[in-house]
C-alpha cells in the first residue's frame, strides 16, 4: 500500500456510480474543481463508476445539476466509516487502531525482495549481491539508494549488462538483463588467423583469403594455425591479410557413465503430513511438536510470505513442511539393462556438446565388474572449427 492509499483509507472515500450523457464534462469539472477521481471504469456510454474523497462528495451536488447527471453511492470505505460502525465497541476500535498504526508503521520498511530477469546467475547471489550494497529484508526504505546501489552492482559484475531496482509498498524488485558473453570481434582490416578451437581431424578445408596450412586428414590440436593470415607472391613477396574461409573436421566427444547393477530405490508409500511453522522476521515459531511418525521419508519445504495487498508484504512468512514416506525397494540391473541405462545418460551429459551437429559414429565400450559395469560413450561428429585469432607481431 503506498502513501496516496493510506491517505484515501484513512480520510475516507466512496465509490460511486454517475449516469447521464456528459460524463465527459462532468469529469472535467471535477478537474478543474481539484475533486480526485480515482478507479475511473466506463460501463457504458452513459455510466460511469469511480471512486472520491468523502470530504468532497458534497461538491458533486451542484456539479450534477450543471451536467445533468445523477450520482449513486454504491458503497462506503476507509477509517471514519469503520469508526462510525463500531463507535460502540472501543476494545475493538482499540485493536483497530493498534492494527492500523502497526500497518502504517511497517510501510516504511522491505519486507520482501524478488529477482527477475537472471537465467545464469542465481538469485541467492543476486541478493547476496545487493544486501552488501545495502538492500536487505528489514531495511528502512528511506535509508536505501536505489541509484548508489544499482551503480555498485554494474561495477562489481562484469557478467551484469543492467540492473533496475523498483521499491513499491514493502515489496523490492530487482530486475537484471544479463551480459552476454561474445566471442571478440576482429575488425575486417587487422590481420588475423584461423585457429582450431578444439582437438580435431580435418576433412575440409576453404579458404578464401590466407593461406591453408593443413588438408585433409590432417590432425589439429587446439591453437593449431590452419589457415594463416599472410599470403606469398612471386613478385610480391609475403603479404599479412584478414584470413577468411571455413574449416570443417571431425570431433570426438566422449564420457563414461558408472552404472550399479544392484540399486536401492525410493518407493514413495502415498502416505504424507504436514506440518507448520511461522517465521516473524528471522525468528522461528513451530507450530508442532511432535516428529513425523514415519521411519524413512523425504521433506519438502515451502515458504509463503504473507501479504495484505499485491505489494504489501509483511515480516510474517508461513513454512509449510511436507514429510513423504517412502519404501527403500532393492532393483538388480541385467548387463543389457544396466548398458542401455549409461548409453542414456551418456547422451543426456553430452546433449549440449552435440546438439545441433552432424552425427557421423556412435561407439560403446562397457567394461564389466562384479558389482557394477562403465559404459563409455563416444560421438563423432562433423563441425566448424575455425576461429579468428589476431596476429600478434
Amino acid at each position: 500500500m503506498n502513501s496516496s492509499k493510506i491517505t484515501q483509507y484513512m480520510s475516507g472515500y466512496v465509490n460511486i456510480v454517475v449516469e447521464g450523457y456528459y460524463i465527459e464534462r462532468f469529469i472535467n469539472i471535477c478537474n478543474n474543481k481539484q475533486i480526485l477521481l480515482w478507479n475511473l471504469k466506463r460501463e457504458d456510454s452513459i455510466r460511469l463508476h469511480t471512486s472520491i474523497e468523502a470530504r468532497n462528495f458534497k461538491e458533486l451536488k451542484e456539479i450534477c445539476k450543471k451536467t445533468k447527471c445523477k450520482v449513486k453511492i454504491e458503497n462506503k470505505k476507509g477509517f471514519p466509516f469503520v469508526i462510525k460502525k463500531y463507535k460502540k465497541r472501543k476494545v475493538f476500535l482499540i485493536l483497530l487502531l493498534i492494527i492500523i498504526l502497526s500497518i502504517i508503521a511497517l510501510s516504511n520498511f522491505i519486507w520482501n525482495i524478488e529477482v527477475e530477469g537472471n537465467v545464469n546467475i542465481s538469485k541467492d547471489e543476486i541478493l547476496q549481491l545487493a544486501e552488501e550494497q545495502g538492500l536487505s529484508i528489514g531495511k528502512p526504505k528511506s535509508k536505501v539508494d536505489t541509484k548508489d546501489i544499482i551503480n555498485k552492482i554494474r561495477l562489481e559484475r562484469d557478467d551484469i549488462a543492467w540492473v533496475g531496482i523498483e521499491i513499491e509498498g514493502t515489496n523490492a524488485t530487482i530486475e537484471i538483463v544479463e551480459a552476454d558473453e561474445k566471442p571478440e570481434i576482429i575488425d575486417e582490416d587487422e590481420y588475423c588467423n584461423i585457429v582450431a578451437d578444439k582437438d580435431a581431424m580435418i576433412t575440409k578445408v576453404s579458404a578464401k583469403n590466407g593461406t591453408p596450412l593443413v588438408k585433409e586428414g590432417d590432425i589439429v590440436k587446439k591453437g593449431d594455425v590452419i589457415i594463416a593470415g599472410w599470403l606469398e607472391g612471386k613478385y610480391t613477396g609475403k603479404q599479412y591479410v584478414h584470413s577468411q574461409g571455413e574449416i570443417q573436421a571431425k570431433v570426438w566427444y566422449t564420457t563414461t557413465e558408472k552404472i550399479n547393477l544392484k540399486e536401492t530405490k525410493k518407493i514413495e508409500t502415498g502416505n504424507v503430513e504436514n506440518k507448520y511453522s511461522v517465521k516473524i522476521n528471522n525468528f522461528q515459531i513451530n507450530l508442532h511438536k511432535s516428529i513425523p511418525k514415519f521411519q524413512k521419508y523425504d521433506t519438502i519445504e515451502e515458504n509463503k510470505k504473507l501479504k495484505l495487498f499485491s505489494n504489501f508484504y509483511l515480516p510474517l512468512e508461513l513454512v509449510k513442511y511436507t514429510y513423504k514416506e517412502y519404501e527403500e525397494v532393492t532393483v538388480v540391473h541385467s548387463i543389457e539393462e544396466a548398458k542401455q541405462m549409461g548409453i542414456d545418460k551418456a547422451a543426456e551429459t553430452l546433449k549440449e556438446e552435440i546438439e545441433n551437429k552432424k552425427i557421423l559414429d556412435k561407439q560403446v565400450q562397457v567394461k564389466s565388474e562384479a558389482e557394477y559395469i562403465e559404459v563409455q560413450v563416444t560421438y563423432e561428429v562433423e563441425e566448424n572449427i575455425g576461429i579468428e585469432e589476431k596476429i600478434v607481431y
